[in-house]
């Protein structure tokens, strides 16, 4: 009988399950079946599976294509080899999707990005870095998706995100050198200026940015995953998740610096509720002066230190931003926003 799965989960997961998806429509059934129970704008940067996808919500769904088949539901968190450090999720999913015994290599991500998207974070990476009078641009993704916002506090009682203290830091730190764009969908309660933009963008024009820029740096979330996929240089900085299971270890151009080793419990997410371990893991991502001048080296070592352009001549104060009302073809622009 033939199998039709259903994807769920964050973006990140979802993202992880395309290379096995895409190989199992090569290798075992080119009409296999995919049920997108969340971020089905993800399934279009696969050139490969795009067609095989359908929402949840897609009318008649159940008796044109389900009816007559095995519906399956891989959960990598419940995979022996993941919960205990053997095997990431792109390395899970396939060993759950094409029914491997044994563990097998990192299958590589095949994603392509639309025009519009590649245009708007090209646009956009320039404007910045001609904002700030930078030649080179850093996306930093400082929180995870367990981040909430409690009046002026942001609080990640996962462990996963950064703590707002060492948001500032980063910034501030990196803002002396690149144009920094931070990758967040939450605001941050800040007082002061600072140097970064903040746009509003949506899951596939971060792809565009994150694609137009120089370098990502990073907790456990969505944007490291993008980096691995388009090859670019990134640190991940993990706390309370391990890196054997969320990121990509084996990946040259990535600096992972685990701040939560030695000390966290692993905590079964989708298994069991393990209050015990997220309250021993919420601590995890405080960083230590020496651990955050790490990180700061890693991005600095690969990059260089660049020095400001003379504003004078360089800089444009108030960059252009396409709108739906411009007369060019252009695709439409949110305005970015300083951190402020």
């Amino acid at each position: 009988m033939k199998k039709a799965f259903f994807i769920n989960g964050g973006a990140g997961r979802v993202l992880c399950a395309l290379p096995a998806l895409e190989f199992y429509k090569q290798n075992t059934d080119p009409d296999v079946v995919i049920v997108s129970e969340a971020w089905q704008e993800l399934f279009f940067a696969s050139p490969i599976i795009r067609n095989n996808v359908w929402p949840v919500g897609h009318k008649g769904l159940f008796e044109e294509k389900l009816k007559d088949k095995e519906l399956v539901s891989p959960e990598p968190y419940r995979l022996n080899a993941y919960f205990n450090q053997k095997v990431n999720l792109v390395q899970a999913f396939d060993m759950l999707i094409n029914n491997h015994q044994e563990i097998p290599d990192p299958k590589k991500f095949n994603l392509e990005i639309n025009k519009v998207d590649q245009v708007y974070g090209h646009n956009l990476v320039n404007q910045v870095k001609a904002q700030f009078g930078k030649t080179k641009a850093v996306v930093f993704q400082p929180f995870g998706a367990g981040v909430m916002k409690e009046g002026n506090f942001i609080i990640d009682p996962s462990g996963r995100s950064f703590e707002l203290r060492d948001v500032f830091r980063v910034v501030e730190e990196l803002g002396k050198h690149y144009a920094v764009i931070v990758m967040a969908n939450i605001e941050v309660p800040t007082t002061k200026q600072m140097p970064a933009a903040m746009p509003t963008a949506n899951m596939l024009q971060w792809m565009g940015i994150i694609n137009a820029s120089d370098y990502f740096l990073g907790c456990d979330s969505m944007g490291q995953h993008y980096a691995h996929a388009l090859n670019k240089p990134a640190t991940v900085v993990t706390g309370a998740t391990f890196p054997e299971n969320i990121s990509y270890p084996y990946n040259k151009d990535f600096t992972i610096i685990d701040n939560g080793k030695e000390k966290r419990k692993y905590s079964p997410i989708r298994v069991t509720q393990d209050f015990i371990a997220d309250r021993e893991n919420e601590d995890s991502m405080i960083l230590q002066d020496k651990t955050f001048d790490r990180i700061i080296k890693s991005v600095t070592d690969k990059l260089g230190k660049t020095k400001q352009k003379d504003t004078k001549i360089d800089t444009i104060v108030d960059a252009h931003v396409h709108t739906a009302s411009c007369e060019h073809s252009a695709p439409p622009f949110t305005k970015k926003q300083l951190l402020a």
